[in-house]
């Protein structure tokens, strides 16, 4: 299998089967099926939102590739008069640079940076994004979800409802049928606010934004929590996963922040802090989404052993060129092509060595992505 996987690893530098996932199941007995927000999806690999989901342009050409799916940029809530109480989040894009991030240990990886936030057009501009994905959706093409962000008020502060009603209300239109897929999103640039500052704030934010989104949807919804990583340490990131119990699915972790700098960032930092939180947590829950640092098929399957049935990449689609091993394809086909087939640090890979030494084992003759976040379910 080690030679069938490298010379795979060769001919697709050229060209990715859009339909890799049966090839692989087909060739090495691996089922890459994962979840994403109770979701069934061909393989764990989605985008996170952000930069790159953003036009119809970049649907169709992740659609193309065979991505998993995609949570589109972050919409900035608003009541019907057009008012948003977080409209400082409503910044347009300065151009991301991507650069070497080095960690405390001194391990160099990537990140990405930009001053921008969240959407800045109009919500019908975004609302025709949506319709656009609800197709690719119900074409069985790529999965894609709107990403949110809503009013979080101070602790002596109401909600403001009407923001909460008329934004979800506007996105159950466009989407049609139920369930309504949603992302909320505590932003990295969030955990950096002065509004942030207090652990009991935070954890009202956590435990009360579900149910007001559930109860502002005239359909039924499905919701996932992205969490950001707080400005406290790995006890208070477990508390947060505990508070948002009112959320079908949490994305851990959202980008650490440099306060010096005042940008988010990534890299080998941000996958350390997560992998330990997720190591340390007393209870696994169903539900949980990667993110942070995954440039391997390894780091996914690391992301996997902490429970999570699925991952969210934004900077590996944004490396340069020279630095994927596809010669040829967009950036999210070579992405894939890397993250799957890499004969040492592929997903691939990882799975046939977990097998190998007895630590996943085959069911109807198959090795299965999802046993190997079930396994550290059953061990919690």
């Amino acid at each position: 299998m080690r030679s069938e996987l490298e010379r795979d690893f060769e001919r697709f530098k050229r060209e990715l089967p859009r339909d890799f996932p049966d090839h692989v199941r087909a060739a090495y007995g691996v089922d890459l099926t994962a979840r994403y927000l109770g979701e069934t999806v061909p393989h764990p690999i989605g985008k996170g939102s952000g930069q790159l989901s953003l036009n119809g342009g970049q649907l169709e050409d992740d659609a193309a590739a065979g991505l998993a799916f995609v949570v589109l940029k972050t919409v900035i809530a608003e009541d019907e008069a057009g008012a948003q109480s977080m409209a400082a989040w409503a910044i347009h894009e300065t151009r991301m640079k991507v650069e070497r991030r080095e960690s405390g240990a001194g391990r160099a990886g990537w990140t990405v940076t930009w001053k921008g936030r969240g959407w800045d057009r109009s919500l019908d501009e975004y609302l025709a994004l949506l319709r656009a994905g609800r197709e690719l959706t119900r074409a069985s093409r790529l999965l894609v979800v709107p990403s949110v962000k809503y009013h979080l008020p101070r602790l002596a502060e109401a909600f403001r409802d009407p923001e909460y009603r008329y934004t979800t209300a506007r996105l159950a239109e466009a989407w049609r049928e139920p369930p309504l897929l949603v992302e909320k999103d505590f932003s990295p640039t969030l955990a950096g606010d002065a509004l942030a500052g207090e652990r009991a704030q935070i954890v009202r934010w956590l435990r009360d934004v579900p149910e007001r989104i559930r109860a502002a949807s005239p359909l039924p919804v499905r919701l996932a929590v992205k969490l950001m990583n707080a400005r406290f340490d790995d006890a208070f990131q477990i508390e947060m996963m505990d508070a948002c119990r009112g959320a079908d699915a949490l994305v851990c972790f959202n980008r650490l922040f440099d306060t010096e700098q005042g940008v988010a960032y990534g890299g080998w930092d941000l996958s350390d802090r997560n992998l330990r939180v997720l190591d340390i947590a007393p209870a696994v829950r169903p539900g949980l989404t990667g993110t942070g640092n995954i440039c391997s098929g390894r780091m996914i399957l690391e992301y996997a052993r902490g429970g999570c049935e699925s991952v969210q990449l934004h900077t590996f689609f944004q490396v340069p060129l020279a630095d994927y091993p596809a010669t040829q394809g967009s950036r999210t086909q070579r992405a894939l092509h890397a993250l799957v087939f890499h004969p040492e640090d592929g997903l691939v890979a990882g799975m046939l060595e977990l097998g190998a030494r007895g630590a996943l084992e085959r069911r109807g003759g198959e090795l299965h992505f999802l046993d190997v976040a079930a396994r550290a379910h059953r061990q919690s």
